[in-house]
C-alpha cells in the first residue's frame, strides 16, 4: 500500500527534493498535499504534476492567482497558516514532511503529532524554539519523529539495531564558505559571499545561518531532544568534504559513522523508508576519489553562533526560543544589507540577554517569547560594516 504524504515547504530545497524521491518511487509514495509559502507559480506546477488532493498558499495574497492556474483540476485549494495546519491531520495523510522554514513550521509540526501522523522532520526551528514540549506531544500521542536533516539522519542510521546507550555523538559541520576566513574578513563578508556554500545547495536563511555555524548549533540543540543526550554527549567535528555526516560513539568505544555523497535526497528517502532503504538514483561515493577525510575543532570565538546555541541549550526552559527567534530576525537583517556578518552573533547575544527566563514553559509561553525577542531585536538592527 503507498504512502500519503504530505509535504509542507514543497517549493524549498527539501520540498522540491523530496518530490524527487517520490517521483522515483511511484509504486510507493503519492502526494497527498503539497503547501508552500508564496510561490504560486511552482507549486502550481507540481500540483499539476503530482495531483495532489489539495494544495494550500499560506500568504493568502496568492489565493486568487492559484486557483486560476489550477482551474479545471480536480485539486482543492486553500489559503493561509490555518489551511496548512489544518491539512497535516486529515486522515488521508500518512507521512508529514515538514520543511518550512523558520518559526512557522512549529503549529504545523505539533497539529502532525496530536494526528498520530509519522513526522520526517526537516524544520530546524521545531525542536530548537520547543523541544521539551515536542518530546513530551510524541510520547502522548504515540506519533513518529524520523529526522530528515543530514547529520541527524546519520546518527539515526547509526543507531538502527542497537540496543546500547549512547556515550557520545560527533555531528559533522562542512565549516561553510567562511572556514577559513579571517575576522577582518568576516568583517566585510557580503550576502553573495555567504550564500556560496561549499557543498551543499539549500535555501538563503539555511545557508546564512551554515555560514555562521547556527545552523550546527541548532543541530546540536535538536540532537538533545531527538536521542535525549546531554550537551556534554554532543560534540561538534568540523569535516570540509562533507563525507562523513555524523557518528556515534558507544560504551566499548566504538564509533560508528554514516557516510555518502552530500545529497539531502537520501535522507530524506530514508525518513520516508524506514526502516527498509529504497533505490535511489544519486551519485556514489568514490573513495579512490575522495582520499582525505580531515576533521577539526571548530572556533567558537569566530563562530560565536555556535557557542551562543550551546549556552542556551544548557540554561534550558525557553532560552533556544530567545535564540532562534533572534537569530531570523538577524539573518533576514543581513539577507537584506541591513547589517554586517558578524552583527548576527550580536544580536543573537542580545536577545539571549534580554530573554524572560521561564524554566518550563508552555507553548503559549513559546509563542510569547518569540514574539517579544523579535520586538526587541528589531529595533536594535545595526548599520552595515563597509570595508
Amino acid at each position: 500500500m503507498k504512502k500519503r504524504i504530505a509535504i509542507l515547504g514543497s517549493t524549498g530545497s527539501i520540498g522540491t527534493q523530496a518530490l524527487d524521491v517520490i517521483a522515483q518511487h511511484p509504486d510507493k509514495y503519492e502526494v497527498e498535499t503539497l503547501t508552500a509559502h508564496r510561490n504560486v507559480q511552482l507549486l502550481a506546477r507540481q500540483a499539476v504534476r503530482f495531483q495532489p488532493n489539495a494544495v494550500v498558499i499560506a500568504d493568502s495574497a496568492g489565493y486568487g492567482e492559484l486557483k486560476d492556474l489550477l482551474a479545471g483540476q480536480p485539486i482543492k485549494v486553500f489559503a493561509g497558516s490555518e489551511a496548512v495546519n489544518e491539512v497535516v491531520q486529515l486522515p488521508g495523510v500518512d507521512v508529514v514532511i515538514s520543511s518550512l522554514v523558520g518559526i512557522a513550521g512549529l503549529a504545523p509540526t505539533i497539529r502532525a503529532v496530536e494526528a498520530k501522523k509519522q513526522v520526517a522532520l526537516a524544520n530546524k526551528e521545531t525542536l530548537v524554539a520547543a523541544g521539551d514540549l515536542i518530546r513530551q506531544l510524541v510520547k502522548k500521542n504515540g506519533a513518529a519523529i524520523t529526522p530528515v536533516d543530514s547529520e541527524h539522519s546519520a546518527i539515526f542510521q547509526c543507531l538502527a539495531g542497537e540496543c546500547s546507550p549512547i556515550e557520545k555523538i560527533y555531528l559533522t559541520a562542512s565549516g561553510g564558505p567562511f572556514l577559513h576566513a579571517s575576522a577582518d574578513e568576516l568583517e566585510r563578508a557580503t550576502r553573495e559571499q555567504a550564500l556560496r556554500h561549499p557543498q551543499w545547495s539549500m535555501g538563503a536563511k539555511v545557508t546564512i545561518d551554515s555560514a555562521s555555524m547556527m545552523n550546527k548549533g541548532f543541530e546540536v540543540i535538536e540532537a538533545r531532544w531527538l536521542f535525549d543526550l546531554k550537551p556534554e554527549q554532543i560534540e561538534v567535528l568540523v569535516h570540509p568534504q562533507s563525507v562523513v555526516h555524523s557518528m556515534v560513539q558507544f560504551a566499548d568505544g566504538s564509533v560508528k559513522a554514516q557516510l555518502g555523497t552530500p545529497d539531502m535526497r537520501i535522507p530524506i528517502a530514508y525518513a520516508l523508508s524506514y526502516p527498509e532503504r529504497v533505490p535511489l538514483n544519486v551519485n556514489r561515493l568514490s573513495f579512490a576519489e575522495t582520499p582525505n577525510l580531515t576533521f577539526q575543532k571548530p572556533d567558537t570565538e569566530k563562530f560565536r553562533c555556535l557557542a551562543l546555541a550551546y549556552e542556551a541549550l544548557k540554561l534550558g526552559g525557553n532560552a533556544a526560543c530567545a535564540v532562534n527567534a533572534a537569530n531570523e530576525v538577524a539573518v533576514d537583517a543581513f539577507l537584506h544589507d541591513k547589517i554586517g556578518f558578524r552583527d548576527i552573533a550580536e544580536m543573537v547575544e542580545e536577545g539571549l540577554q534580554k530573554n524572560d527566563f521561564i524554566a518550563q514553559p508552555t507553548l503559549e509561553d513559546y509563542l510569547e517569547t518569540d514574539r517579544r525577542i523579535r520586538a526587541v531585536t528589531l529595533p536594535r538592527r545595526k548599520k552595515r560594516r563597509t570595508a
